[in-house]
């Protein structure tokens, strides 16, 4: 089991408590027969082109898997479009006229799009794109709020044949500048502003810094968001258009691209165990169908559910269940642009109420933050056009998953516990909420056709008990490649036991039941409120401070966000650390990355802990941070450190 394993996981691995769905709903649910995980066990390829033979290809495959580990292709020769895919099938049907997306504006301004709708104004993108010369396999930058018109520029450039890359509103100048250069970005999309808060995010000027220092761009996309004169905005004459003007003169019509099954879709960048962000590319025809099938099974998804899943689209949550999922599906998807407590503390229940919300799908970060804020939140809201419900990001502790339960769910929505990753592309770990008996805590079993294993530090398999979480076969919506580095993809996650196992990163236990309990991260990486964060990339950030000599990072337990970031620091020779400086460096991290990885604690520190060899002791800063008992200290070059260093961070507190 990995060494960092808290109190809180200890005491979820003693739950034992379960919940089984009730009879009304297994009657009705799409899969209520348990023979489907021993059917798609038996012959997983056949499982998995069943889904596939629900989308609509332009022309078949001729075999359903080439696995050359690590390297797969799923649908080999097929031909499809995503785009089509989500839009121009369901426009043919009685879905033409239904809603596809509902969206509210954090200020309370509302539209909805049905799917012809949709349709119309992502040909209508489209055209735009080709316009500006973006063609078949040139990448996009997408750099803009939680609005209907991320989700078209997404669809748009899939109608093409172009490569988005989503980048997070949240996410500093900086951040956007590196990944637009990473892959070469031909022209960014993004808007004058967002809201958050109450208070603007001036996503234009953040762009107009990163844009300094960005070659590849040659045009910029400005959607008017705000309005009236209440944010500035720079517009550089034959870079930059406002969308509203492009759109004017745009085709309704845009005939969809010929995509083989494995033309890239997009790339979409996690955090690594370096300082360098990873690009994690997902191709179309084994994506499509992982996020498809788990869309409909998982969330039991009908043709008259309101469906929300409370993710940002700058995320991979919001690609797959937000975008692509849900509107293979044909479903009616809400969509918010704003904080949860704006301008009160119900914003999301007085949401489910007014559209009738009937599956929700959040964070547990999400989750803590409602519980602290008390039950009389939701009271005060009808919620009980609810059926099902969902968790994503982290594991999820006993106590929120029995309060979502009792006071969001009202004792009667199954909870389907999720774990997947940016990499996994679609849900991997899942109760199926006919057929599973739930555990508060636990992500259950394998989704069909998905085969995961715990094993130890040889590879040896763990039949109870814990270990490294792995996917031991391939499944369609995996990764396929870190983009422009196929060597660190094969390093990273193919190396560990051998170049056909998966290594997720993380640690888990499996019960004598069978159940999967996910235990965090094992590697340097953290899930702060249920975004991955690299300590390398946050300690590089302080390094780069003029006044930092060294820094070293970790995670420690927050009540809300999971896992929050505190950060040992040493100055440079003649500096006095303040807490204006700590001030300071928490704000230089925020630009260098985005807010997300602004540290809770900085704590200086004359020297860090280092064995004998200069490798800093994370553990012993983990322990301290946690304010657990210290570890062995034998191995370290100067064992008073950690003591000095402990009586420094308790006085800081």
């Amino acid at each position: 089991m990995p060494e960092n394993v808290s109190p809180e996981i200890e005491a979820l691995l003693k739950e034992d408590r379960s919940f089984s769905p009730t009879d009304d709903f297994r009657s009705k649910a799409h899969i209520s027969d348990p023979a489907i995980f021993e059917t798609a066990a038996k012959d997983p390829e056949a499982f998995w082109a069943g889904f596939a033979k629900e989308l609509e290809w332009i022309a078949p495959w001729s075999k359903v898997l080439e696995w050359n580990a690590p390297d797969a292709k799923w649908f080999v020769g097929g031909k499809l479009n995503i785009s089509a895919n989500c839009l121009d099938r369901h426009v043919r049907t009685a879905r033409r006229n239904k809603a596809a997306f509902v969206w509210e504006g954090e200020p309370g301004d509302r539209r909805t799009l049905t799917y012809f709708d949709l349709y119309r104004q992502t040909c209508q993108f489209a055209n735009v794109l080709k316009q500006l010369g973006v063609k078949k396999g040139d990448r996009v930058a997408l750099y803009l709020p939680l609005i209907p018109e991320l989700a078209i520029a997404m669809l748009a450039c899939a109608r093409i044949g172009a490569v988005h890359s989503v980048v997070f509103g949240g996410f500093s100048a900086e951040s956007l500048r590196d990944r637009i250069n990473d892959s070469s970005c031909k022209v960014l999309v993004t808007a004058d502003g967002g809201w958050r808060r109450g208070q603007i995010v001036p996503l234009k000027q953040t762009a107009d810094e990163a844009l300094k220092e960005t070659p590849s761009i040659e045009h910029v996309v400005i959607v008017k968001r705000m309005h009236g004169d209440t944010v500035s905005v720079h517009v550089k004459e034959g870079r930059d258009h406002w969308y509203h003007r492009l759109m004017q003169d745009a085709s309704y019509e845009c005939a969809a691209e010929v995509m083989d099954a494995e033309d890239m879709l997009y790339i979409l960048y996690t955090s690594g165990t370096t300082g360098k962000p990873k690009g994690i590319v997902h191709t179309t025809g084994g994506y499509l169908t992982g996020v498809y099938a788990t869309t409909k099974w998982v969330f039991d998804l009908k043709d008259e559910d309101v469906y929300w899943c409370t993710a940002d689209i700058g995320w991979v949550t919001g690609h797959s269940y937000v975008v692509y999922g849900p509107l293979a599906n044909g479903a009616t998807v809400v969509m918010y642009e704003g904080a949860p407590d704006w301008p009160q503390k119900d914003r999301l229940w007085e949401i489910v109420e007014r559209y009738g919300v009937t599956i929700f799908y959040t964070a547990p970060t999400a989750i803590r933050a409602f519980m602290k804020w008390g039950t009389e939140w939701p009271a005060k809201h009808n919620l009980t056009s609810l059926r099902l419900m969902g968790s994503v990001g982290e594991p999820i502790n006993p106590e929120a998953w029995v309060w979502y339960h009792l006071h969001i769910g009202n004792a009667r929505c199954p909870i389907v516990d999720t774990w997947w990753q940016t990499e996994t592309g679609a849900i991997a770990i899942t109760p199926l909420p006919g057929i599973t008996r739930t555990k508060p805590g636990s992500a259950t079993q394998p989704f069909p056709g998905i085969s995961a294993e715990i094993l130890n530090d040889k590879g040896d398999r763990v039949p109870v008990g814990g270990g490294l979480l792995a996917i031991t076969k391939p499944w369609p919506s995996m990764l396929r490649t870190i983009y422009g580095d196929h060597d660190r993809f094969v390093r990273q996650y193919w190396s560990r036991w051998g170049r056909d196992i998966y290594f997720t990163g993380d640690g888990a236990k499996l019960d004598d039941e069978g159940y999967y309990w996910l235990l965090g991260r094992v590697d340097d990486v953290l899930n702060v409120a249920g975004h991955r964060i690299g300590t390398m990339e946050v300690e590089s950030a302080l390094v780069d401070h003029p006044k930092v000599a060294e820094s070293a990072v970790v995670g420690r337990t927050h009540e809300i966000k999971g896992q929050a970031l505190a950060a040992f620091v040493t100055v440079k020779e003649g500096v006095t650390a303040s807490e204006s400086l700590a001030d300071e460096l928490k704000k230089h991290v925020a630009n260098k990355i985005g807010a997300i990885a602004r540290p809770d604690d900085i704590i200086f520190a004359a020297d860090l802990p280092k064995t004998r060899s200069g490798k800093i002791m994370r553990r012993l800063l983990r322990d301290i941070a946690e304010g657990k008992a210290l570890g062995d200290t034998t191995t370290l070059a100067d064992p008073t450190v950690v003591a000095k260093l402990k009586d420094q961070y308790e006085s800081q507190e």
